[in-house]
């Protein structure tokens, strides 16, 4: 059995378990209905660039600049979004494409313009499948701990380490599925919360 790789180019770092306004857990999902909206939006747009860009890498072998600055923008904003949704941090995310070296949730990519495998990118909707079954298994698991650590964390103020730990090991498998699926690299994603 192979381990995951040392280094992979898209990564995810979250702050460990802070306390939290009861008041804001309480209210969370509401609380990002604005960047939902706006969300939804980027969305679109990044799956019409990532259309364009699978026929830029097919024909030229590289993906363009600006596209792929988007596209990790989109990547970017929207994790930081879902780790606040997730109670992984209690700091509103801010509205903004670009890196937060500030936030507590910071997503790494590594860019990959040039020389990219066309083979890999043709298929790549295929090859995502397993990483989507087995992910869509384990996010289940990590939405009952997250119901589960948003009372407590509502009583108490923190979510528990444990349940932020593994809320945060999924998210970083997903980020990583996420950005190979919005072909923002070649490398496939190992099958690892870490």
């Amino acid at each position: 059995m192979s381990s995951a790789p040392a280094f992979y180019p898209i990564t995810l770092d979250i702050a460990p378990p802070a306390p939290q306004s009861r008041l804001t857990v309480f209210f969370r999902i509401l609380m990002v209905i604005p960047h939902e909206i706006i969300l939804y939006f980027l969305q679109i747009a990044g799956q019409v660039i990532t259309l364009i860009a699978w026929f830029a890498i097919l024909f030229t072998g590289k993906y363009p600049a600006g596209m792929y600055g988007f596209v990790v923008g989109y990547l970017r904003w929207s994790t930081r979004v879902g780790a606040y949704s997730a109670l992984l941090t209690g700091v509103y995310p801010p509205f903004a494409l670009d890196e937060a070296v500030a936030y507590p949730v910071r997503v790494g990519v590594q860019p990959q313009l040039e020389g990219r495998n066309r083979l890999t990118v043709f298929f790549r909707l295929l090859m995502v499948i397993p990483h989507v079954i087995v992910l869509a298994l384990v996010s289940i698991v990590a939405a009952l701990a997250l119901i589960a650590g948003w009372f407590v964390a509502l009583f108490t103020g923190i979510v528990p380490e444990g349940i932020h730990n593994f809320v945060a090991g999924v998210s970083r498998w997903s980020v990583r599925v996420n950005g190979y699926a919005l072909l923002l690299t070649d490398e496939y994603p190992p099958f690892s919360m870490s």
